[in-house]
Order: structure tokens, then C-alpha cells, then sequence
């Protein structure tokens, strides 16, 4: 089996600013994995994100103070909708407490400096850098001085950007991972470029590479687990009819409990570099593959020839290419017409 891939179910603000729909997230995406056709259980979620951003740091004062008042808001001006959906570092404690009780890791996007207030709290396993702060490099800095593994998105730039970010990090360390995105809600198909994942894995073998991904459905995390890639990070929500803005975009319980099946299975699929007859389809084989056998009624002492010969199921006798061993040779007894050919009923 392929390497598991770690997948990360991001909670970003789906929870409306409240704790227990977070706690809720945690124990649907904590829930075992039942491929239900084979009766397999597979590994959940590797782990949730949730998002912390300073509001001093967010806007402009003008964008803090723009009316913002339409079915998802929160509040009658941004900075007030904002404001309702952010979690204190206490709540996001709570939040990460609950996660680890579940045996999930947490991941934990930060928008700004003063968001690393948290981390006087607890060590989140890994920190996220959304796509639209891999140019922040001052925030990069900050954040790479902790050595906590960090995951970067590349939704928004280019290599040039993605090499400048990884030239900050590296100073202070090297467990880095980079996901391709596509920061388009939703994505088009025709523009999410599964092939930038080979790119970044020839291109910077030295880090984990994986995919972010804000397509509808679960079709392009599987096949980019297909094409190499290490982590998946998908938007997911308890109900997609919720009010905010990225329910809409989020896989729902059943969705969430076939991504991952698929995910699963898709590494299991993946397989080795070569070509064999597996163990499993012997049985079939035998069934349904073809022997030489008679064409005919051949009489005991008669010399078999290849006009004699042709193929018939099971698979259990002498292939084509074994003719050699039966052209030739006496017949040791009468050969009914349609019959496979085995080796005691012709002289060694």
C-alpha cells in the first residue's frame, strides 16, 4: 500500500463562532471508516484546522467598517461579522483539547503576528499559511521562529513567490509541506492543474508535497492522492445549507465519510511499480483463462498436430505457447473431442 495520506478536515470558520459546533466537526470526522463492500475499516482524518486572525491585523479601517449585511453575515459592518466568527486562543484551546481526546491532531492557520498569542497556551501540531499570506514574509519569519512543522498553500502565487517563503522558513527549519490550490470557491475543473503536484514533487523533493483542494464534490482529492500527493486538506461543515460562506463549498457528513473512503482506498489501489499476477485472481484464472485442447476426437496411439489443437477454458492445462509439449506426442488413451489436454494423456 501507498504511504498514508494525511488528511485534514479544515474546520476554518464553519463553526459560526461557536465551540460546540467545532467539538461536533471533531466527532464526526473522528468516527471509524467502513467500506461498507468489503467490510474494511479504514483510517479516518488525520486531523482538523481551524483558522485564528487578529482583527488589528486583518483590514483596512475602512474595510472594518464597510456594510456587510446579506444572508451569511454575522454583522451589520465586516468587522463586526469578522469579530462574530473569531475564537478566542481559550475557545481554540478548548477546540484542540477536544481534538487530541479524539486521537486527532489540529492544525492552525495563522493570520497574523499576534495570533502566535496562542501558542503560550498549546503547540498546535502543525501552522498553516493560507494562500493569501505566502507573501507575508514578516508573518512567515514569525512563524517559522517556533519550529512547529508549517504547511504552506499555493493558491494565490507563482514559484517566485513560493521560493521566497521557503527561503524565510528554511532558516529556522526544514519540515515544511506545500499544497497546491486552487483559491477559486469553487473550483473549475479546467483550472485546478493536477499536474502542478508532479511539478512541486520534482521540483522540491526535500518536502512533503500535497493538495488543497475547493472543487464541489470528492473526485480531485482521490486522483491527487493518485498523482503523489502526501496530504489532503478539504473544507467540511456538519450542513451545507448553514448560514456563512463556506458551508456551500464544504463536504457534509456523507461526504466526508466517502472522501475519505476513497482516499483510502486509492492508496491501497496505487500499488508497485510493476507488473504480476496477483494472488487473489488465481482462482479466476484457472476459471476463465484458456488450455489447448482437443479439436477433435483423437483415437489412443495417434500423433497429435497442431490442426488437432485449440482453446478452451479452464485455464489449468498447456498454454499455446506450451504446444511444443503436446504436438508430436502419441496419444496414452482415447481424447474425447473439446476436451483440455493434461499431461497423462499423452506419452512424456
Amino acid at each position: 500500500m501507498a504511504k498514508s495520506t494525511y488528511i485534514i478536515g479544515e474546520i476554518g470558520q464553519n463553526h459560526n463562532g461557536e465551540v460546540e459546533i467545532a467539538k461536533k466537526l471533531i466527532d464526526v470526522v473522528s468516527e471509524p471508516v467502513i467500506d461498507h463492500l468489503f467490510g474494511q475499516k479504514l483510517m479516518p482524518m488525520n486531523a482538523v484546522k481551524m483558522t485564528r486572525r487578529d482583527l488589528n491585523e486583518e483590514l483596512s479601517a475602512s474595510e472594518m467598517v464597510r456594510p456587510y449585511e446579506n444572508a451569511n453575515s454575522f454583522g451589520k459592518t465586516y468587522g463586526e461579522h469578522r469579530a462574530f466568527l473569531e475564537l478566542d486562543d481559550e475557545q481554540h484551546l478548548e477546540v484542540y483539547r477536544y481534538a487530541k481526546s479524539k486521537g486527532l491532531d489540529v492544525v492552525e492557520t495563522l493570520c497574523a503576528k499576534g495570533c502566535l498569542s496562542m501558542l503560550r497556551l498549546f503547540t498546535p501540531d502543525r501552522l498553516k499559511v493560507a494562500s493569501r499570506d505566502l507573501t507575508n514574509l514578516p508573518l512567515l519569519e514569525v512563524m517559522a521562529e517556533t519550529r512547529i512543522p508549517i504547511i504552506l498553500s499555493t493558491g494565490l502565487t507563482g514559484k517566485k513567490e513560493l521560493d521566497d517563503a521557503l527561503e524565510i522558513i528554511s532558516k529556522y527549519h526544514s519540515d515544511i509541506s506545500i499544497l497546491h490550490c486552487l483559491s477559486q470557491y469553487p473550483s473549475e475543473y479546467q483550472n485546478i492543474n493536477l499536474l502542478s503536484i508532479q511539478f512541486l514533487k520534482e521540483h522540491y523533493p526535500q518536502y512533503t508535497i500535497g493538495y488543497s483542494d475547493h472543487s464541489i464534490g470528492i473526485l480531485m482529492p482521490a486522483v491527487a492522492v493518485g498523482m503523489g500527493a502526501e496530504i489532503i486538506e478539504k473544507h467540511i461543515t456538519l450542513d451545507r445549507n448553514m448560514k456563512g460562506t463556506d458551508h456551500r463549498g464544504s463536504l457534509e457528513p456523507e461526504g466526508i465519510w466517502r472522501m475519505v473512503r476513497d482516499i483510502r482506498n486509492t492508496e491501497y489501489a496505487i500499488g508497485e511499480k510493476a507488473i504480476f499476477v496477483n494472488e487473489k485472481v488465481q482462482a479466476t484464472r484457472i476459471k476463465l483463462e484458456r488450455s489447448v485442447a482437443s479439436s477433435r476426437t483423437i483415437s489412443a496411439g495417434e500423433i497429435l498436430t497442431e490442426n488437432d489443437l485449440h482453446m478452451l477454458s479452464p485455464g489449468d492445462g498447456y498454454k499455446w505457447a506450451e504446444r511444443g509439449q503436446i504436438i508430436g506426442k502419441r496419444a496414452l488413451a482415447d481424447i474425447p473431442a473439446n476436451e483440455v489436454i493434461y499431461s497423462g494423456m499423452i506419452e512424456k
